[in-house]
């Protein structure tokens, strides 16, 4: 038996390497703490072991937030992407969500030198095996080596590794992803420490080599031709993009499935994990809408240099055999080839109830978690997570309030509220439905909602504050200028507007109230506006435009903002016994005691805490703070 040895002492331990693990690890050594990031092999640093891209609906927003709080996963991804896309621009600019397909390869590379080059970090190939506590509070970590780590603080972003293993058919492999080594004695160590764990599962698709394609079967997928960065830092990017192609199956690929559905891991009982419900594999979704014809079926490139392609929408874990027959009955499939099978892979996670909504456990101080590990899905809402959970550890360490973003300040606060107080008994996936306040929560605005929050905490250098606070000042200054433009009903006037399918004036108007028109808007207007400074960047134009077209609906969200507001600055004690408070359901003190919210507003959204047990609840604080 080997003998456990100091190896030595760090303000903040991260275990794990992913998309979370980057971000926590990056944010802590920007706010000047030693870090130390261990991972089980260091090849698997940021990984793509599913879909190789970066963003998407509602996880664009995502990525512009963390990027907005200086975070790296925008900047990483405007360096290696291959095709860039704005989706869903035919409707309000609430619902815009950038999107881009990354170089899987490059983009593990270049996350892997910005944190080897980052002062105050460490990273280290090695398994943690033990989370070390004393009276409930963090003081390091154990690995598999004997190594003994002290820390001030430690955040778990294990991903899908603990205790992992990939089902392909009846054939099981005990690894984590990509064949990698899972982490199997942590969620031991978690357990004793009264961790309350789950099981979740989900999984990949084949790959295919590109040499076996027809891809004159299928439809191209073009990329935008003028490229928007997820990265506000970042103003022009120009580069060659990769095509991507769309392909559906049929009824052919149907009756594959469900002639074999039994030998589906899933249906077979052999699955014990519970799978995500909005990103399904192909024999789910054939069985589950089994009136559909076909699915979309997307053939992206993993890389510029690989002839590897990725079958979005086919993900499965079908025997391989199976899997062969379902793929060439595919149009443009017919004689393709793997280079990898698909599989699905089941692992421990935890119930994130367990967390504050600063991600620090409630019963372990300096113990926090971010990422699939804390039962959600995806790489945009683990390094959400991440961000915030280094962050706060940062802020733990050193004796400061927590940074907490409400959901009415950022998308990352809607993901992490609902992981907290409502939990989620498969993986989470954030969708637009989600937030409440989408049209204040754009991606375009990102900045402007918490780029003062990341130079707070740390992680925005002055240099560019400076420059945000120039923007914001152009911003207003242009929405006050274009209020107070008055445009005459004359001739000319009303030809311009004839030109866009807009009524003539018959008297004159504010020119806001031109842009307003649903046919019109900042940009079309400008030979109208002729005091226009022509030098504003097209950032500035653009809010300008969104600010004054949706001013209504965006004051009416605001008023809800500021009621809910109240409800979230009624704090709840501490200390507070539900069990005591007269007039609460039993239903709510169960729910409440296990969440034991940090207001009334988070109180309010706990599952089974009726509006009833709300007005009881102000009553007793009332009641509370004249004692």
């Amino acid at each position: 038996m080997e003998k456990n040895y100091y190896a030595g002492d760090f303000d903040v331990v991260v275990i794990g390497g992913g998309h979370a693990g980057c971000e926590a690890a990056l944010a802590c050594a920007r706010m000047n703490l030693k870090t130390i990031m261990f991972a089980i092999n260091l090849d698997s640093i940021a990984m793509m072991p599913c879909n190789p891209n970066i963003g998407g609906t509602s996880k664009g927003h995502l990525v512009r937030e963390i990027d907005a709080l200086g975070g790296e996963m925008a900047k990483n991804i405007d360096k290696t992407f291959i095709q860039s896309r704005m989706l869903n621009t035919g409707k309000g600019p609430a619902v815009y969500s950038l999107r881009a397909q990354a170089d899987k390869f490059k983009y593990s590379r270049e996350m892997k030198k910005t944190l080897e080059n980052q002062e105050n970090l460490l990273i280290r190939q090695g398994e943690a095996e033990k989370i070390l506590v004393e009276n409930k509070k963090v003081c390091g970590v154990l690995l598999s080596s004997g190594a003994i780590y002290k820390s001030k603080a430690v955040i778990i972003c294990t991903g899908t590794y603990l205790n992992a293993r990939c089902l392909t058919g009846e054939n099981i492999v005990y690894s984590g992803p990509n064949g990698f080594k899972a982490s199997n004695k942590l969620s031991e160590s978690l357990k004793n420490l009264g961790i309350k764990m789950y099981r979740f599962k989900t999984g990949t698709p084949a790959r295919i080599n590109k040499k076996t394609i027809d891809f004159e079967k299928m439809q191209v997928q073009y990329g935008d031709k003028k490229i928007v960065p997820f990265s506000f830092e970042n103003k022009n990017l120009n580069r060659e993009q990769i095509l991507c192609y769309l392909t559906y199956t049929n009824q052919r690929t149907h009756e594959i499935i469900k002639k074999n559905i039994m030998r589906s891991p899933m249906y077979s009982g052999l699955i014990e994990g519970t799978g995500t419900r909005y990103c399904p594999s192909i024999e789910d979704k054939v069985i589950r809408f089994a009136d559909k014809i076909s699915h979309q079926v997307f053939i992206e490139p993993e890389g510029e240099d690989t002839n590897e392609m990725y079958a979005s929408g086919l993900s499965t874990s079908l025997p391989e055999d199976v899997q062969i027959e379902l793929y060439r009955s595919v149009a443009g499939l017919e004689n393709c080839e793997f280079t990898r099978t698909g599989y699905a892979i089941e692992y421990d996670c935890i119930d994130a109830t367990q967390l504050k909504l600063s991600l620090e456990f409630k019963n372990i101080s300096g113990l926090f978690s971010a990422g699939q590990f804390n039962g959600s899905s995806g790489y945009e809402e683990a390094a959400a997570q991440g961000i915030i959970a280094g962050i706060n550890a940062g802020m733990y360490i050193k004796n400061n309030e927590p940074l907490i973003i409400k959901r009415s300040e950022g998308y990352i606060g809607v993901l992490i509220d609902d992981m907290v107080t409502k939990g989620s008994k498969e993986p989470y996936r954030m969708m637009t439905s989600r937030a409440e306040y989408r049209l204040i929560l754009r991606q375009d605005n990102a900045d402007l909602r918490l780029t003062e929050m990341g130079f707070e905490v740390g992680l925005i250098k002055k240099d560019r504050y400076e420059k945000f606070l120039i923007k914001k000042n152009e911003i207003e200054k242009e929405l006050a200028r274009v209020k107070k433009v008055f445009v005459k009903a004359d001739d000319k006037i009303n030809k311009i507007l004839l030109e866009h399918k807009s009524n003539v004036l018959l008297n004159g108007v504010y020119l806001d109230e031109l842009i307003k028109r649903p046919e019109l808007d900042y940009f079309c207007l400008k030979e109208i506006d002729l005091d226009r400074n022509n030098f504003l960047g097209e950032e500035i134009c653009e809010q300008v435009n969104i600010k004054i077209k949706y001013e209504g609906y965006i004051k009416r969200q605001m008023n809800q903002i500021e009621k809910f507001k109240k409800l979230e600055e009624k704090k709840l004690p501490k200390e507070i016994d539900y069990k005591l408070i007269k007039g609460l359901s039993r239903e709510a003190i169960d729910h409440l005691e296990k969440i034991k919210p940090e207001n009334i507003g988070q109180a309010l959204r706990i599952a089974g805490v009726s509006h009833a047990d709300i007005s009881v609840l102000l009553i007793y604080l009332k009641a509370y703070k004249n004692k």
